[in-house]
């Protein structure tokens, strides 16, 4: 490991409460909504419970289109069966990047994605306002706009003028938009995470199950489309190669794609 990588593993595991694996056997990134909190009860303990007892050899990334705060209340059990909290949270859909135990921001990743999206925010005012089908998401994002939109209503035309300004416009799941500055996305921001720590490729699998997943299965890193996957994310199937499309749905889904790639992991 030469200097500069050292020196910047060192500073992002200063920024975080707690440790995380020194040689993990495996990097698991998990999408939240459909895909991790997806399956029966019985599923998601199975998987769960094989989380918790391998947290010494399994880097766990939570990465998610929530906001910090909807993750601290997932975790706090607000919403019934909590999975175990993971190491590491990217949110708002990559624009942001916090420890898993405290939920506070690491600097070293998330303060040049602040930096770009208060460079483009001044050019957004007034864009998106008053637009058919259109409404803010009352959340509290960070480095992005979110909204939900009605396809039969949204003209979805005027987002490609909006991204001459600089940001990029995702739609996923038929029903949300994000405006987020331009090149930043949950693939992105992971790869930067993963060169931050020297984390080798081989060893990550991710998952995920709608559009604003897409860009984590475009990185060539091997991932699992579970069985649930919004109807436009399966159509992209066959153009990503070292993803594999689950049968079965949310964490079983998971599962059997850990399977797949050769992992003990349960049915």
């Amino acid at each position: 490991m030469d200097q500069a990588v050292t020196l910047s593993r060192r500073q992002f595991t200063s920024q975080i409460s707690g440790s995380l694996p020194e040689q993990p056997e495996l990097i698991l990134v998990m999408d939240l909504d459909g895909t991790l909190l997806g399956g029966t009860v019985n599923q998601r303990r199975r998987l769960y419970h094989w989380l918790e007892n391998r947290r010494e050899r399994v880097l766990q990334i939570f990465c998610t289109g929530r906001d910090r705060a909807s993750v601290r209340g997932l975790l706090a059990g607000d919403n019934g069966l909590a999975p175990p909290t993971p190491h590491l949270v990217i949110s708002d859909v990559g624009c942001t990047v916090a420890c898993g135990s405290s939920l506070e921001t690491v600097p070293i990743a998330v303060d040049p994605i602040e930096a770009q999206w208060q460079a483009v925010r001044p050019r957004l005012d007034g864009c998106l306002q008053g637009l058919a089908g259109l409404s803010p998401q009352l959340r509290n994002v960070e480095r992005r706009y979110s909204f939900n939109y009605e396809p039969r209503v949204f003209d979805a035309s005027i987002l490609q003028s909006l991204e001459r300004l600089g940001v990029d416009c995702l739609l996923s799941d038929e029903q949300y938009l994000d405006v987020l500055p331009a090149g930043v996305n949950k693939g992105s921001t992971l790869l930067n995470l993963l060169a931050l720590l020297d984390l080798p490729h081989g060893r990550v699998v991710t998952s995920g199950d709608t559009l604003n997943d897409l860009a984590m299965f475009q990185t060539g890193l091997n991932g699992v489309m579970v069985g649930n996957a919004e109807a436009k994310l399966r159509a992209l199937h066959p153009e990503l190669p070292n993803t594999y499309l689950a049968e079965a749905h949310g964490c079983a889904g998971i599962a059997e794609g850990l399977r797949h790639f050769g992992l003990d992991c349960p049915g």
